[in-house]
């Protein structure tokens, strides 16, 4: 009888459940067609807007390009979102009145009568769906996520907090399962999902944080801080739109195969317009991917090579040894010592950057030569005089002007413009640039690593601007490298600490102001002819001036404020959010400080995985020069990637590493048991790595297999699996199988993961231990670990494969 009841009360529930996706499908269809209608009616003004040609007026041609790239955008953003429109339902109200329903999704949406249908998962009125719990619920009485593929609502699941605030029909139709842990057991695709659908409450609070200040993010392996900051970045940009529209945002990430595999998800959420580089690319032109050798890319990264780029800068600002001399036209011209040194001084003390003071210490030069060149003429003619007289033979009156011994022959003027001739001169022109010249950071930085004799002054030159910060024998070697080699990834920081005090000569800068102020009154003029002819509306919107007028008109130019952002190495951006900010040097972070003057940022990394040599060991040394005390850390304690059974051997790992941190606490148990697999020499590893590969695959189906090994043996590694993806490139995450270091790996994540010669690994660098907990930490499911002889002693929980109790997942930090 037991048996007949529970069979009843399972068909009930899936009647229920069959009934509510049938009615929350209903809903997903209306929203779609109003996307639908929103995306066909933005399409048909784009092309409107498009088809209009080129001719009219200013005015028209600006209206007509305005409207075409906010349709653009527009179109782009409603796009975006096609995949899990809607996502999630909030009910909420007291008990015994009707429930207050909303939708959350990617979007807003208002249908025909403007009321609003779909909530934007930004909008305070959605913080709900993230932030309600059973000790805390925000005032619903339920929370149901939708589970969509393509178009069609396949599941859904229901959270309740108040049974009795539910009527009895939706009694009937609960269902629910984790909408968390569905997420995490669906297979790696090669690209992050966004978890706008699955967001938890300690992640919603990183993404709502204040905009001002310093906000850290310090969570281990799967807590979700790199997805819960990519998320803030929608937000911060939702919510402070008018603040950070015109300056962007930057994100800043570890190495460009990251930059892919999260590329998705701003989009997805709809956000166009935000910067994504890696270090090696925030400098404009130079895409830098190579990484330097541990010890070099330590010495780089270290802020004593601020002192060094200074002391480069300052030994191109140079004085003769003796006297200027000169030769223009047959002429010796010579400018003393003394007077040279006293220029070099004065442009030096001027604290301009060193191309802006070039001019003025090339003016100044000039005038001396020009100086020179009259005292030479009036010698000459001098002279000229005494021969005549020796001569005896009349000719005084046409001299007459020089009976004054101090009179000139030339003015001021007559200098001025012998300064202008001497600076066409070459040779002239060689002389200052010897003393002086103009340079670019590629040039400055290229000689200073290319050439042993100014890397050995630059070296001694910052021992002279503070004690300690010049550079060993040992160390200059480390940083010589030959001429045209590519830059690195260490060299970027170099070039923008170059730029920073090089500065350019003033005249680009003047040509772009111009520019710029001649296409200002174009667009004021134009746009005072619009405010007359539409009167005091334009467009729908009150226009109050044509200043105004313009200022929409610069908005909505062709470019965006990223690609405008991305050329500009100037550009202040309203916030920066930093991944995996742990491998940031001390040169790098001056590098991303300069392009954020309000500091405003999102700092998102592990202590733990900090790999680079140069990288951090605490926040506050890192950022409290910077930010003060205007810096607030968030830690997230929940893993939601790694199974227990995995972190189990993280924790081992993490232990002997950094025994200070703290493991963060997986939520799923049960998952496929940690193996090892012992070879005997490079044959077997050859023969065998292909068979491990092979079943891993087998086992999870669709998803992807992340062969993580150090960087001598990738080659090998790669020979043994010829269909795997060897490069560290964005393409790996294409293929089922990518062999990849632990250091390409950091921020991805794969449903199996083999490691193979850990304890390679760990003799590879100084950080050894940090790269294996890094590769440990990237399975979603399953960990294989491939050596020769014996395992590392932090790995012997493996033993021989059997299986991994999680009972002990916690038990360090």
């Amino acid at each position: 009888m037991h048996e007949v009841q529970h069979s009843g009360r399972s068909e009930d529930r899936e009647q229920g459940r069959a009934a509510a996706v049938r009615a929350e499908q209903g809903y997903v269809d209306l929203l779609y067609a109003r996307l639908d209608v929103l995306r066909t009616r933005t399409s048909q003004s784009l092309s409107e807007a498009l088809g209009r040609g080129g001719g009219g007026g200013y005015a028209i041609r600006t209206e007509r390009e305005a409207q075409a790239h906010e349709n653009g955008r527009r179109l782009a953003q409603l796009n975006s979102v096609e995949n899990g429109l809607c996502f999630g339902r909030i009910d909420a109200g007291d008990r015994g009145a009707a429930a207050e329903i909303r939708y959350i999704g990617r979007i807003g949406l208002r249908d025909e009568d403007h009321e609003t249908i779909l909530i934007d998962w930004r909008a305070p009125a959605a913080r709900p769906f993230y932030a309600a719990s059973p000790s805390s619920p925000e005032g619903l009485v339920r929370r149901r996520h939708l589970h969509l593929r393509d178009r069609t609502v396949v599941d859904i699941d229901d959270e309740v907090f108040d049974l009795d605030g539910l009527t009895e029909d939706d009694r009937r139709h609960l269902v629910g399962e984790a909408a968390l842990l569905a997420t995490l057991n669906r297979g790696r695709t090669g690209r992050m999902g966004d978890i706008v659908a699955t967001i938890q409450a300690e992640q919603d609070r990183v993404i709502r944080a204040a905009l001002a200040g310093a906000l850290v993010v310090q969570g281990g392996p799967g807590t979700g801080k790199t997805v819960a900051a990519l998320h803030r970045a929608a937000y911060l940009l939702y919510t402070h739109r008018r603040t950070l529209e015109r300056r962007g945002v930057l994100v800043v990430g570890p190495n460009p195969t990251f930059l892919r595999y999260i590329g998705r998800v701003l989009p997805s959420l709809g956000e166009t317009d935000v910067v994504v580089q890696t270090v090696g690319q925030l400098y404009p032109g130079v895409a830098a991917g190579t990484e330097d050798a541990p010890e070099a890319a330590a010495l780089k990264g270290s802020a004593r090579m601020a002192a060094v780029v200074e002391a480069a800068v300052a030994d191109r600002q140079r004085v003769p040894e003796g006297d200027l001399v000169v030769e223009t036209d047959g002429t010796e011209l010579r400018v003393p010592h003394e007077i040279c040194r006293h220029l070099r001084d004065r442009a030096r003390e001027l604290g301009l950057a060193h191309n802006r003071a070039r001019k003025l210490f090339a003016t100044e030069m000039l005038w001396e030569l020009a100086r020179a060149q009259d005292e030479w003429l009036e010698a000459s003619l001098r002279d000229a005089e005494a021969l005549l007289e020796e001569a005896g033979q009349a000719g005084r009156a046409g001299l007459s002007e020089l009976e004054d011994p101090d009179a000139r022959l030339r003015s001021e003027d007559d200098t001025a413009h012998a300064r202008e001739t001497l600076w066409a001169d070459p040779g002239v022109r060689a002389a200052v640039d010897a003393l002086w010249p103009l340079l670019t950071p590629e040039r400055l930085v290229g000689d200073l690593l290319n050439d042993p004799g100014r890397l050995a002054a630059a070296a001694a030159g910052a021992e002279r601007i503070s004690a300690g910060q010049g550079l060993a024998d040992g160390e200059m070697r480390l940083l010589s490298r030959p001429p045209g080699a590519p830059w690195t990834v260490g060299d970027v920081p170099l070039l923008d600490e170059a730029a920073e005090l090089l500065g350019t000569d003033g005249g680009e800068e003047q040509d772009r102001d111009r520019e710029a102020r001649q296409r200002r009154e174009q667009a004021e003029l134009s746009a005072q002819d619009v405010v007359e002819y539409l009167g005091t509306y334009e467009t729908g919107m009150m226009v109050d001036s044509a200043a105004l007028l313009a200022d929409r008109q610069e908005e909505s130019s062709a470019l965006t404020t990223a690609d405008r952002a991305a050329a500009d190495r100037t550009w202040a951006y309203g916030h920066v959010i930093v991944d995996e900010a742990q491998e940031l040097s001390e040169m790098a972070w001056r590098t991303v400080m300069r392009r954020v003057p309000a500091k405003s940022l999102t700092v998102v990394g592990d202590l733990a995985q900090t790999g680079s040599a140069a990288g951090a060991r605490s926040w506050q040394e890192v950022l409290e020069p910077y930010v003060g005390d205007r810096l607030h850390e968030e830690r997230l304690l929940v893993n939601y990637r790694t199974p227990a059974e995995i972190m189990a051997v993280a924790a081992d790992v993490l232990a002997e590493i950094a025994p200070e941190q703290q493991v963060p606490e997986s939520v799923r148990e049960g998952g496929d048991a940690p193996r090892a697999v012992r070879v005997d020499g490079a044959g077997g590893l050859a023969e065998r790595l292909a068979e491990v590969v092979a079943a891993e695959l087998a086992a999870i189906g669709e998803g992807r297999v992340g062969v993580l090994t150090p960087a001598a043996r990738i080659a090998a590694v790669a020979a043994a699996l010829p269909d795997a993806a060897a490069q560290a490139d964005p393409t790996a995450l294409d293929s089922p199988v990518a062999v990849l270091t632990p250091t390409q790996s950091k921020g991805l994540e794969f449903d199996a993961v083999v490691i193979v010669d850990p304890g390679g690994i760990l003799a590879a660098s100084p950080s050894g231990g940090r790269d294996l907990y890094v590769a440990v930490t990237r399975a979603t499911r399953r960990l294989t670990v491939v050596h020769e002889g014996g395992l590392p002693a932090m790995l012997s929980r493996l033993g021989d494969g059997g299986p991994v109790p999680a009972a002990t997942v916690g038990d360090h930090g």
